[in-house]
């Protein structure tokens, strides 16, 4: 009996020349690319600007709860997508579950909606 399917084999090839494609590429880029680094090409780029300030600065709290927000409400989207797709063999019960899912985030929406989380500056 055969260890690996046969149906498997092109997968397996497939990965192995990815990977080595890869490698490869990499070490040739490495290997003939040109490095004459000088004070102008290390400095971070603010879209032609002078840098004002240290690149390590210090984000408010409101934008990790905005981004925390939209990672909900983007994941809202993933579960509503496949539920439509499938709604005709779903029926009734799934029309249910879902409005409480939306219901439940409405909920979260409003709460922060009341507590100015949307807003970006007072």
């Amino acid at each position: 009996m055969e260890t690996l399917p046969r149906e498997y084999l092109g997968i397996l090839l497939l990965l192995v020349v990815g990977i080595l494609f890869g490698v490869l590429t990499l070490f040739l880029g490495r290997f003939f690319r040109l490095s004459k680094p000088y004070r102008e090409k290390l400095i971070p780029y603010e879209s032609g600007n002078e840098p004002t300030e240290a690149p390590r600065m210090r984000f408010s709290v409101k934008f990790y709860l905005i981004a925390i927000l939209f990672v909900v409400f983007d994941v809202e989207s993933i579960y509503l997508y496949p539920w439509a797709v499938s709604y005709d063999r779903l029926g009734l019960f799934a029309l249910v579950e879902m409005l409480l899912f939306v219901g439940l985030l409405l909920v979260g929406y409003v709460y922060a909606w009341k507590k100015e989380m949307l807003q970006w500056e007072k």
